[in-house]
């Protein structure tokens, strides 16, 4: 008994984390520099619809893009430059251990600090005093860089601060000092931007609107990947934006002029033409992105787990004619429990192809053939249940359980068909 109130302990903890999960996003960015120019190129790639561009003019005026609303800060910028060309991107990268430095503020919003540095400081040296101050541990699954005028960038990790000053530089999703050979790296973003600045360097629209293209994602399944590419020129203010990796398309950004306009935001769907790969996005429904589907998985959570417990307690204590099918049933659901958590909070498994394999491998990568399992099993577990019912050996509220697990499942199947979790051939 004591180990089945420690399991509850457990699942009734997973289910309250996934009321609080932040999915995380991949990007990509480089800076070059030539000539006494710096460029900036930012590629956001997520799967939220709501891009924006804004305009603070409080402290320095500043520029920034992004498309997560966070409360009541307002959307949390993902790149952005200010009035004295200092810029700065933002790219998701897995948690870092270290220890904090002792003595140092706490960060109480990711959005207000993020926003406050390019407010406050005119250079990397600047940006690095101020953010020195701070315990910068919060932005434990991510990586910043800062970069100005001059061409100096500093790295921003976790646990540490790092300036460099070399004239073109690529970074994603990955802190470089837990890198010990970039030669490594199998992130194609990466990789394409290393290979393109290889032999040449340059610093013309044409060349860095080439280079962006050159790291944008655009995946197979539903064309999803870079939803907005900017272009920072930190000598002269301006910025240029592309939409859901189309480079035949851009909007250009004099920083000076719009802050003249006082703050103001503007939808960047609103910008450009329709978009098809977009409008695609924005039909194909997740738990991620749909309340109704968010909430059916959880409620089947949590239905997985009250009947896996009880024909588990129904194999160990009863001895009814197919007690083995308990067993098995109790194990099938326990597994489906474990997986509608992973869907609700692991957005890769709808857009990357089936089944789905984890940067890491881990449980997530076997638990992604549980779809073609239930596929092969839901034949069987329909004609048991009939015979159950026929012979009538299990008491009501057992038969009743079987049926509601099948029609759980059967309405999982429609729903697996619906992500692509069976389409093995894309």
């Amino acid at each position: 008994m004591i180990s089945f109130l420690r399991l509850l302990v457990v699942i009734l903890a997973t289910i309250l984390m996934l009321f609080f999960y932040d999915s995380a996003k991949a990007c990509s960015m480089y800076k070059v520099t030539a000539n006494g120019k710096t460029m900036v190129g930012c590629n956001h790639d997520t799967w939220l619809f709501t891009p924006r561009i804004w305009f603070e003019t409080q402290g320095l005026g500043c520029c920034f893009t992004g498309a997560r609303f966070d409360g009541s800060h307002g959307f949390a910028p993902q790149s952005g430059m200010n009035e004295f060309g200092l810029a700065f991107s933002r790219l998701a990268a897995p948690g870092v251990v270290g220890k904090a430095s002792l003595g140092v503020k706490a960060i109480e919003s990711q959005t207000v600090f993020l926003k406050t540095v390019l407010h406050s400081c005119k250079t990397v040296d600047e940006a690095k005093a101020y953010i020195d101050q701070f315990d910068h541990s919060i932005f434990n699954k991510d990586v910043l860089i800062y970069i100005d005028r001059s061409g100096k960038y500093l790295v921003v990790e976790p646990y540490s601060t790092t300036i460099g000053n070399d004239p073109k530089y690529v970074l994603a999703n990955f802190c470089p000092s837990q890198i010990e050979d970039f030669s490594e790296i199998k992130q194609e973003r990466y990789v394409n931007g290393v290979a393109f600045l290889k032999d040449k360097i340059g610093t013309d629209i044409d060349f860095c609107r080439a280079l962006s293209d050159t790291m944008h994602v655009c995946r197979e399944k539903i064309g999803d990947g870079t939803l907005l590419t900017t272009i920072w020129d930190l000598n002269d203010g301006f910025v240029r934006l592309y939409f859901y990796h189309d480079y035949t398309k851009q909007q250009i950004f004099n920083l000076k002029e719009e802050l003249a306009k006082g703050d103001h935001i503007i939808d960047v769907t609103k910008l450009f033409p329709p978009n098809a790969e977009f409008q695609k996005l924005q039909d194909f429904k997740t738990p991620l992105n749909n309340a109704t589907m968010d909430l059916l998985l959880k409620f089947c959570l949590v239905f997985f787990f009250g009947s896996g417990l009880y024909f588990l307690i129904g194999f160990i204590r009863v001895k009814s004619p197919y007690r083995l099918f308990k067993l098995g049933l109790s194990v099938l659901d326990f597994s489906l429990m474990y997986y509608m958590f992973a869907l609700s909070t692991e957005i890769g498994i709808y857009y990357f192809p089936a089944p789905y394999q984890h940067y890491k491998f881990g449980l997530i990568d076997i638990a992604s053939y549980l779809p073609f399992l239930l596929l092969i099993l839901i034949v069987p577990l329909l004609v048991f249940c009939r015979k159950l019912f026929r012979e009538q050996v299990w008491t009501k509220i057992s038969r009743s359980f079987l049926v509601l697990n099948n029609l759980f499942y059967l309405m999982l199947i429609v729903l697996f068909f619906y992500w692509g979790l069976y389409d093995v051939f894309h």
